[in-house]
């Protein structure tokens, strides 16, 4: 028999949660070294060899790209929701250095003066991230500390860092390799995440001075990061300006700042060429390679890959100004506003007047590049608003925000990475369950993608429809016990967003707060559209590629571009089919003469009629 709601609770990792919210209740700094038995005990999947003398390289690495490069040099992490919560606490971090993480959303500022970093969260995910990683860091931080420091290779080291302007020699890189006892993916992984001259800097930064971090939070009521998201809510409409949103129905979608802009603005279309010299003269990435491979009978790889390259060429000192302004100005002219830097959340949001976008524009691969109907869009009063998908319980605040300012809800789609328990790398999944740990709510809903919705625009993964997901609280907060149970019960896509968002999209259909521990039925009373896409980003139990392993840049853009396709597809139907209704009821209105249809016709009407008002709302 199936059952919906499986029991994952693992000792170990529960007791880990428990013992650092408990310690970060003190009025005072706790220790990350107080953490580190604990977080070694849990045995996550990403930090197995937490315990071991030897480098964990996957640990070090994962971590070390969620953190700024300047943390190795600090002594005190200071965690809060807005500019005003570090003020209240004597911190003035808008006039620190502002620095960021590689492979992690977060606004961070530093001051060098007091060795302190601040990190922004806004949510109890953003915790359940920073914790683990600094603690995995620390460790593996000492580990080095005590090879280098203990073996005659850190004077060479030291003596080396203040001479070289890149990395090593390989000789020497050898020798590196074997006194840190790494082979030799190991010592390249360790180079890519110090590149060039940092490399032996760190190495020399690791050999004199152990991590004994220190870490607080600031504000740990949940007003502070309801707070946080009005705040950044209040950035968005200000941006929005005479887009009036609040008055405005809005179709809902958390994916990424660059996809659905290049599939509706053309302009990577338009510079093709230029693109494509800029890859013969740069090659970024190793893109000429990639570019050579595509086929002739191309099937959107050659659009998707100058999505891709486009923002290296307008990024690029040799690119002439006036590329850039083009591209804007493109964006201005079909309806487009950028929130590019709404302050506390770093959340970055679009807005798209459905009404001002021009379908001779759009990716021939979207349905409404060559319908007629798309006409229709010309009076919409809807937009699109589209984010960067925020992490964990960040999507649960923010939507709750948006759906209860904005007019009305039309549609909600999200589009993100997950974890696959059976698939490749670049797979899709499109789940009806989610099992939230946040609620311990099993949520099923009909997700409005089936497979044959992506499919056709999928050149190298698989799509699997009706999965199962579990949404977890954090990367590092997962075993194989963990994933093996849920695994059993037939769950095969891990991912952090889907359950905040349909507990918020939960309160946003019933006059009440979701539910805790429950099997939660959204099929029944849905008055839009539920759309949940994952791609594969990692596959944890079969030891194959994983986020750690492989890059998903351009790796993933045949997914990124399949999926995208697939939500403004289904978009644009919903609102193209919302028109016609509204016209269909505005010509009643007026008392003008309808054609009579057949039976068949009436019939057809009459479902579509149906469709377009729950899909709106009505």
């Amino acid at each position: 028999m199936d059952r919906t709601t499986p029991v994952a609770h693992n000792e170990e990792i529960e007791l880990y949660i428990r013992t650092y919210y408990s310690l970060l209740r003190s009025s005072e700094p706790i220790r990350i070294r107080s953490l580190e038995e604990t977080h070694a005990a849990m045995d996550s999947n990403l930090h197995h060899e937490a315990s071991s003398v030897d480098l964990d390289m996957s640990a070090l690495v994962y971590s070390a790209l969620r953190l700024p490069t300047c943390v190795h040099s600090a002594d005190l992490v200071v965690m809060g929701q807005r500019d005003t919560v570090f003020e209240r606490a004597g911190y003035d971090v808008n006039s620190w250095n502002a620095v960021s993480a590689r492979a992690r959303r977060r606004k961070f500022f530093y001051e060098d003066g007091s060795a302190t970093l601040a990190a922004f969260i806004a949510s109890v995910s953003d915790i359940d991230d920073v914790i683990p990683c600094l603690v995995a860091f620390q460790i593996e931080w000492n580990k080095l500390h005590e090879k280098l420091s203990r073996h005659r290779i850190g004077d060479r080291v030291t003596l080396a860092a203040g001479t070289e302007k890149g990395l090593p020699s390989m000789d020497f890189l050898e020798e590196i390799r074997e006194a840190l006892n790494l082979d030799s993916g190991g010592i390249t992984r360790l180079c890519q995440v110090w590149p060039g001259a940092q490399f032996l800097k760190t190495l020399r930064l690791a050999r004199e001075k152990p991590l004994d971090l220190q870490v607080t939070v600031l504000g740990s009521g949940l007003s502070d990061y309801r707070s946080s998201v009005q705040h950044w809510w209040h950035k968005v409409e200000e941006r929005a300006g005479a887009a009036q949103l609040a008055e405005r129905p809005i179709y809902f979608v958390s994916s990424n700042i660059h996809s659905l802009v290049n599939l509706v603005s053309g302009i990577a279309w338009e510079m093709k060429d230029e693109i494509i010299d800029f890859i013969h003269r740069i090659n970024p990435e190793g893109l000429l390679e990639e570019y050579q491979r595509i086929p002739e009978d191309d099937t959107g790889q050659l659009r998707n890959f100058l999505y891709y390259a486009q923002r290296f060429f307008l990024n690029h000192p040799s690119t002439s100004e006036s590329y850039r302004k083009r591209s804007a100005e493109r964006e201005a002219e079909i309806g487009i506003i950028r929130v590019s830097d709404p302050h506390c959340l770093d959340v970055q949001a679009q807005l798209f007047d459905l009404s001002k976008l021009n379908p001779s524009y759009f990716d021939p691969r979207m349905q409404a590049s060559s319908d007629p109907a798309t006409n229709l869009l010309t009076h919409s009063n809807a937009m699109l608003f589209n984010i960067d998908y925020p992490l964990g319980m960040a999507a649960y605040h923010i939507f709750s925000q948006v759906s209860t300012v904005t007019g009305q809800t039309l549609g909600v789609y999200i589009l993100g990475k997950a974890a696959t328990l059976n698939g490749r790398v670049g797979d899709v999944m499109l789940p009806n369950v989610v099992y939230d740990e946040h609620s311990k709510n099993s949520y099923l809903f009909r997700n409005c993608f089936v497979a044959h919705d992506v499919a056709p625009h999928l050149n190298f993964g698989t799509v699997f429809d009706n999965q199962k997901a579990v949404t977890v609280r954090g990367t590092l907060l997962q075993n194989r016990h963990f994933m093996h149970v849920f695994y059993e019960e037939g769950y095969t896509d891990i991912e952090m967003e889907a359950g905040p968002y349909l507990s918020a999209i939960y309160e946003d259909i019933y006059p009440k707060r979701y539910p805790l521990n429950e099997i939660v039925n959204l099929f029944i009373n849905a008055p839009y559209d539920i759309g949940l896409i994952h791609y594969a980003s990692d596959t944890p139990i079969s030891k194959g590629q994983t986020l750690l392993s492989k890059s998903l840049s351009y790796f993933g853009v045949d997914a990124t571009y399949a999926t995208s396709v697939a939500v403004l597809n289904r978009l644009f139907d919903q609102e193209i089919q919302r028109q016609r209704q509204l016209v269909q009821l505005s010509t009643h209105t007026n008392g003008t003469l309808v054609t009579k249809k057949n039976p068949k016709e009436a019939n057809e009407d009459k479902e579509m009629k149906r469709n377009i008002v729950i899909g709106s709302g009505q």
